[in-house]
């Protein structure tokens, strides 16, 4: 069976992630495509570092080609962001990008993307699972690889120079050329270093790499930037007296940063800080959006400028409407992921990660000196995060407590509001809250929290945990 959640069809190799899955998938989009008279428009599809991916594309174009769909095949591995840049640009009605994230080794799947190059919704995603786990696989034509080509119903593509000088052309390089940065790029042996190299030595950067080489296990690390992972960025940021460690997720859509002190900055840090300075230095206005598990310290800088902060569901499809329908600055996760006002509607590390090397140089501040200024303007906002394995047993048992029944613990403090539209968060006032939501990816339920301070948010997080049952 096939199944969508919030980052697209990720599942297990050899377990759903199967070729048979893999050609249902695309039989059933390309059959979608044919209702609405654009197979000839045709797709893009690309795949990242991942065991299986490239052989998985060519599973999914054999049988969009067979089925009558022209294929635009990416033939290198590539950032997520790339593809749908070119879905975009190209005008094609549909993308497909075979990766699972930031998700462990024995992950794979599929990402959609509809018109424009944004993440496909769930509607859509909900109608593709269905229909295609009731397609007869006897049924489905496909063409071999090789004969498509041949034929003309794939073609190969290359976009990168087109995708790259468009991120470059929105970034201040004259800025990073004076201040000229030491960076360490850390791929976590993903699709991100070509990109990045070819945009941060055009600028002029000082630039050491670690983690580079082409490894599916990820060097048996989760391809994940957080503070668990980068204890060798942090090490080589130090050892080069760097003025940056940056690293990006296993198809690069996600942003991990290590300041000159070899300290970790959080996602919610660096999107509070891109925010601020595209307010303060490059003039903007506009409101900020964020999912219902990031940082409120957004709506503390929204506020500061007279401008919103909207908020809305995990999953970045929901960001991406939110930035179209409020012409938003800029819109992100606590997970890493963020996109800025004229780029795609999509998270994009690559961006962000040039962002805020022109953050740095235009500045002319250290990392850790601007972290401490944004505080400084803004009060302190911290954040602890916990996940957890469940049960299918462990998790109906929450949900009727929780989303049925509507049960909280007593947090020794008045609550404010409740929301329920992902998860069941809880406000309170001075900006602290906790939720409790389950991951759109994986078996888990995650737990998040932010006060004041680290003693706050975590008695926060401790009280509804306890409540659940997973303490």
């Amino acid at each position: 069976m096939v199944h969508f959640g919030t980052g697209g069809w990720r599942a297990v190799i050899g377990d759903q992630f199967t070729r048979a899955n893999i050609r249902i998938v695309a039989a059933a989009l390309a059959r979608r495509m044919k209702q609405e008279n654009s197979a000839e428009q045709g797709i893009c599809i690309g795949y990242d570092r991942r065991f299986l991916s490239r052989e998985s594309a060519i599973w999914f174009s054999e049988v969009m080609a067979g089925e009558g769909v022209f294929v635009r095949f990416v033939n290198l591995s590539c950032p997520t962001p790339l593809v749908m840049f070119t879905v975009r640009k190209m005008d094609l009605p549909y993308g497909a990008m075979v990766t699972a994230s930031h998700n462990p080794a024995i992950y794979n799947g599929i990402k959609l993307f509809t018109r424009g190059g944004r993440d496909a919704d769930i509607g859509f995603t909900d109608g593709i699972a269905a229909a295609a786990n009731s397609l007869d696989p006897e049924e489905i034509r496909d063409i071999p690889f090789e004969q498509a080509l041949q034929e003309g119903k794939i073609r190969f593509i290359d976009p990168r120079d087109d995708y790259l000088d468009s991120i470059m052309a929105q970034i201040d390089m004259e800025a990073i050329r004076r201040r000229r940065p030491r960076i360490v790029l850390d791929p976590m042996f993903g699709v991100s270093l070509t990109g990045l190299q070819t945009i941060l030595y055009t600028a002029r950067c000082d630039l050491d790499v670690i983690n580079d080489r082409h490894d599916a296990f990820f060097g048996r690390h989760l391809p994940a930037p957080n503070p668990d992972t980068l204890a060798d960025l942090q090490m080589a940021v130090r050892e080069h007296n760097a003025d940056l460690g940056i690293a990006t997720d296993g198809d690069a859509d996600r942003l991990g940063v290590i300041d000159e002190k070899g300290r970790y900055v959080s996602a919610n840090e660096i999107l509070a800080l891109l925010y601020s300075y595209l307010l303060e230095y490059r003039g903007w206005r506009g409101p900020v959006v964020r999912n219902i598990a990031t940082s409120h310290l957004l709506d503390r800088i929204a506020k500061h400028w007279g401008q919103e902060c909207i908020e809305v569901p995990v999953g970045f499809k929901y960001i991406s409407a939110g930035m179209e329908a409020h012409d938003a600055v800029i819109g992100g996760e606590s997970s890493g992921g963020l996109t800025v006002r004229g780029h795609i509607l999509g998270k994009d590390g690559l961006y962000a990660a040039s962002l805020l090397v022109e953050m740095i140089s235009k500045t002319g501040k250290p990392l850790s000196g601007l972290v401490q200024d944004l505080y400084g303007k803004y009060g302190q906002c911290v954040m602890t995060e916990r996940d957890y394995a469940l049960t299918e047993e462990g998790k109906a048992g929450i949900q009727t407590l929780l989303m049925q029944e509507k049960k909280l613990p007593d947090f020794g403090r008045t609550v404010d509001h409740v929301s329920y539209e992902d998860g069941c968060k809880v406000y309170f006032d001075r900006d602290a809250w906790v939720i409790a939501r389950f991951s759109g990816t994986e078996p888990r339920i995650r737990v998040f929290a932010e006060g004041e301070d680290e003693g706050e948010a975590s008695r926060l997080a401790d009280t509804m945990e306890a409540f659940i049952g997973i303490a």
